[in-house]
């Protein structure tokens, strides 16, 4: 049995990557139809990018790949969670989590790469 994914009237669910063994959260993103079914023929995250309207494979430019162990679904059906093994870190301005402060300007995160290395072609 799958379970059914109510993708809204934009076709997108949010999704929160979270890491499978620490539990940190990584990043949110949202996932289309195209996405989930990519995700789960590869066992790599992919996602939607809203500003560019196009799917995308987390890593693929980076390298920092999320495994995906499991994807979940919420109880209305309205969002999900991948739990993820990272390689590298999950957001492109170089911290492990898109999580990296607080809302008073603190950094708390860990800067794990050089954005202006990885993506100096853009």
């Amino acid at each position: 049995m799958t379970v059914e994914v109510d993708f809204g009237s934009d076709g997108l669910v949010p999704t929160v990557a979270q890491d499978a063994d620490s539990g940190e959260v990584l990043m949110l993103a949202y996932v289309s139809p195209e996405a989930l079914d990519r995700t789960r023929e590869t066992g790599r995250a992919h996602y939607h990018s809203r500003s560019r309207d196009e799917l995308w494979e987390k890593g693929a430019t980076s390298g920092h790949i999320q495994h995906v162990r499991e994807v979940r679904v919420d109880c209305d059906g309205d969002t999900l969670l991948y739990l993820v093994d990272q390689d590298g870190g999950a957001c492109h301005t170089g911290y492990r989590s898109c999580f990296y402060r607080t809302v008073e300007g603190e950094t708390v995160g860990e800067r794990v790469f050089d954005p202006d290395e990885v993506y100096d072609s853009e």
